[in-house]
């Protein structure tokens, strides 16, 4: 999955400061308050730049010293963010405050995502800790025929690779390996982390997660389980038609006709996304969309620059400026031979103004192609929004910043093809070919949801301590049982922690943004397809060069974080409910066919 990283957009992991504003707290009064918002938010923008840059050069250049450069950064960070929430959590009962002023009082207790508690040394231990388990992750190698494999490269064969006992191989030397050694230090980071959120008054990081939303934590509980409620019958048959073609590709013996399926099995390494295994489980006729974006741009001899340029071009054509220079000398598009990198895609802002990057590992296939184009997403969300306050330097919420280059990629249809000069309008798919089409994006879209869930809620329960240290593999495997309906490949041991081979965890980003991104991005696009005049039907939409559709979104962007989420959304919109009906309403073609393909079928896990 993709992330975003903004100097001001993820707390703990991107700010730092060398003197506190709280150490001169001002008298506790509607202006006194009010000023000293102010200071604070100065001090962030003052030195928000030293710690960018230092995360930067640890993510592009994995040494130990670098390590040791961003941990420093990140502990000075943490005690600043912390001092100022709890400074805010005083200043929140006093009278008379100005709503603006009150609420970046709420954002300031509710940014940080890894609070470390006043007990002295703790900033710094949380923030090695969470430093060396990204470097574990960065560097981890998984095993393909008994010889080593990188991350990015086992990534890549797990797409590709259709022999079930080198999946298999492939997924267990990378759990072992990468997510087994960091159990401990995650254990311990989560209790610092806890700590840090009790003095900040919430019971545990979970709950400050989920209060970050502009509503009460637990009604943000119950919003995403409502919208999964709304699309969990269309997973459940996405589930069911794969499982059927995966039997009929393997056999019996290595996925059942019932039950579960085999995580290895769906392409990729966490089961997340089902797309790459779309060959297999894509019927004849009507699952022939007869063209693979990665060969279109082979043929055409797109490179990872040239991949990219094609991503601009198209926030270009809806009126938006160009990428400035610095990002074409500065962003890592292709993975260095000479070190060690994370890999993992990412948007950077380092001067929160105009100094734009992504990091990658481009290669050329259709999957990264989709990617660049939702980094792009984020730098232009990023650019557009540079003119307002420090503390709304973000997205209306996170799933916004994620959902903004998901609902352009949506847009990565046949006609966008044609019209970049991929995609010869001769071989676009007849009509015939729709169910090929929405299957191919049900496979990628529809089958994340689950993932997106799971991964805060196994957290949220791991805060709580519902799911103790002992018990972190068992709650794992039932969390993805529940939600995915997928098992490992082979039994894990009771004292692995497969959960930390997922770069978020280790990272400690929270992910219900990701979920709340694939509902969004489809509001976003049925919205900016009906202000486009489009009109046939709606996933083959593209609102490539429509710069009325350009300007009413740039000025969605442009409010960043500055108005609660619902504004945002109505602004664009026109509504202010966050739901899974537009993406129900997308794939409604394809829901009818699953159920004629799955009929008799013994569905659920």
């Amino acid at each position: 999955m993709k992330s975003l990283v903004s100097s001001m957009a993820l707390g703990v992991a991107l700010l730092a400061t060398q003197a506190h504003a709280q150490g001169n707290a001002p008298a506790a009064d509607a202006a006194g308050v009010a000023d000293w918002v102010k200071k604070a938010e100065a001090e962030m923008l003052a030195s928000s730049q030293i710690t960018s840059r230092a995360s930067w050069i640890y993510a592009t250049n994995i040494t130990y010293d670098t390590a040791s450069l961003t941990a420093d950064a990140n502990a000075t960070s943490t005690a600043m963010l912390v001092a100022q929430a709890k400074q805010a959590a005083d200043y929140a009962n006093v009278s008379g405050l100005a709503p603006d002023v009150a609420r970046k009082l709420v954002m300031m207790r509710t940014r940080i995502t890894g609070p470390a508690p006043s007990t002295p040394g703790a900033t710094k231990e949380f923030a090695s800790l969470q430093a060396g388990m990204q470097g574990v992750y960065g560097k981890g190698m998984g095993t393909l025929k008994g010889q080593p494999i990188n991350g990015s490269d086992i990534e890549e064969a797990m797409g590709t690779n259709r022999n079930p006992d080198e999946l298999k191989e492939m997924w267990l030397s990378w759990h072992d390996n990468v997510g087994t050694p960091m159990k401990a230090d995650y254990a311990r980071m989560i209790a610092i982390g806890n700590a840090g959120a009790q003095e900040l008054g919430f019971a545990d990081m979970g709950a400050l997660w989920r209060s970050n939303y502009d509503m009460q934590p637990e009604e943000f509980a119950a919003l995403t389980e409502k919208i999964w409620n709304e699309v969990k019958p269309l997973y459940n048959q996405i589930h069911c038609y794969t499982r059927m073609k995966l039997n009929e590709k393997y056999g019996d013996a290595v996925q059942a006709k019932t039950g579960p399926i085999r995580a290895d099995l769906l392409g990729n390494m966490w089961a997340q996304e089902w797309g790459n295994i779309y060959p297999l489980v894509a019927p004849a006729g009507a699952g022939d969309i007869g063209y693979d974006v990665g060969e279109l741009l082979t043929a055409k001899a797109y490179d990872p620059v040239k991949m990219v340029k094609a991503g601009e071009g198209f926030y270009s054509s809806l009126g938006m400026a160009p990428l400035p220079q610095t990002f074409w000398e500065r962003s890592q598009l292709v993975k260095p031979r000479d070190r060690d990198v994370v890999c993992h895609a990412s948007a950077w802002n380092l001067n929160n103004v105009d100094d734009l990057r992504i990091k990658m590992c481009i290669k050329v296939n259709g999957d990264d192609f989709v990617t660049i184009h939702h980094e792009l997403g984020h730098n232009y969300y990023q650019r557009a929004y540079n003119k307002q306050d420090a503390l709304y330097l973000g997205g209306a919420n996170d799933g916004f910043h994620e959902a903004i280059g998901d609902f352009v990629a949506l847009s990565i249809t046949p006609e966008y093809l044609v019209q970049i000069g991929l995609l010869d309008r001769t071989k676009v798919p007849s009509e015939s070919k729709d169910t090929g089409l929405l299957l191919r994006q049900a496979m990628d879209k529809i089958a994340f949801l689950p993932f997106g869930l799971l991964i805060d809620r196994y957290r949220w329960d791991v805060f709580s301590g519902k799911i103790a240290p002992a018990d972190y593999q068992k709650g794992w495997d039932a969390m993805r049982l529940k939600y995915q309906g997928v098992v490992p490949p082979a039994a894990r041991p009771a004292d692995g922690f497969d959960a930390g081979a997922k770069y978020h965890v280790p990272a400690n980003v929270p992910y219900t943004r990701y979920f709340l991104a694939r509902v969004l991005q489809f509001q976003f696009y049925e919205a900016a397809c009906k202000q486009a005049g489009w009109k046939g039907p709606l996933h083959r939409c593209s609102f490539y060069g429509n710069k009325e559709v350009g300007a009413k979104l740039n000025a969605m962007l442009e409010m960043g974080a500055s108005k609660p989420w619902p504004d945002a959304l109505e602004a664009f919109t026109g509504s202010r409910e966050m739901s899974g009906k537009a993406m129900i309403r997308y794939f409604a073609p394809l829901t009818k066919w699953l159920a004629s393909q799955t009929k008799g079928q013994s569905c659920g896990w």
